[in-house]
């Protein structure tokens, strides 16, 4: 993927690993538009010097909207980088989980599907250009503590494949950008391990920049989760990982 001359779109981009790919992007030479909720934060990307558009992806209209004033000021976009997304905490012994659940669903997965369907018609009649989804390595490596994220994630996986299948011939790639844990977000405070964004951020652009580019982006740190299954480690990785269960209220000890 020639990173140096594209005009992007980050959905999702105003903060944490959304907001440093936008970044990154236009240091290589692209134009960078972002799309998300936060009016402070797009106020502030706008006077960098990005295209700041508002959306919810939890919102058709609002989709539509973003769509339509995003194609008037880039009618040249060819790439899509839909990178919204949730983590929640759930306890499924509590039906009161349900709300984190839909919540997830809904941002995750069917906010993926509602930007993916805004554009697909644009970039097909272009007949070249790319969709990076994101999906996370605990989508292959369920975390416990957070069930319907893993399995959104999952489901974003899933689509991926079957998107790339049926665009096969249109000239727009689909590209599944598998991230693990990385130190923004909050995530930096609750796990030691997770990688620093801007190491992070750079192996992603190296992946894309190679000939071809990946279908999947897997920088080093999410390969034992990508592939635990394959290399025989995946029950005892989940046992390990179901330890932090104890993170859920009246689940200590």
């Amino acid at each position: 993927m020639d990173l140096s001359d594209r005009t992007v779109l980050v959905v999702g981009g105003t903060s944490g690993i959304g907001r440093e790919l936008a970044g990154r992007f236009a240091a290589a030479g692209s134009t960078v538009a972002v799309g998300g909720r936060s009016p402070q934060a797009l106020a502030e990307l706008a006077g960098e010097g990005f295209g700041a558009f508002g959306i919810d992806v939890t919102d058709g209209a609002s989709v539509e909207a973003a769509r339509d004033a995003v194609l008037t000021r880039y009618p040249q976009l060819d790439t899509v980088v839909t990178m919204q997304g949730v983590m929640l905490l759930e306890d499924l012994r509590d039906p009161a989980h349900f709300e984190a659940t839909r919540t997830t669903i809904d941002t995750n997965l069917v906010g993926t599907i509602r930007v993916i369907d805004a554009f697909t018609p644009h970039l097909v009649r272009r007949g070249e250009g790319a969709f990076i989804t994101v999906s996370s390595g605990i989508g292959f490596l369920p975390f416990p503590p957070m069930p319907t994220y893993a399995a959104s994630k999952a489901a974003v996986h899933a689509y991926s494949e079957a998107l790339r299948a049926q665009l096969d011939g249109t000239g727009v790639d689909v590209v599944e950008l598998v991230p693990p844990a990385v130190a923004t977000a909050g995530q930096e405070k609750v796990n030691p391990s997770a990688l620093p964004l801007d190491a992070f951020a750079t192996e992603v652009m190296d992946l894309l920049a190679q000939e071809p580019t990946p279908r999947e982006v897997l920088v080093k740190g999410v390969l034992m989760h990508r592939w635990a299954e394959r290399d025989g480690t995946y029950d005892d990785l989940v046992a390990q990982r179901s330890r932090a269960l104890a993170m859920l209220p009246g689940r200590e000890g």
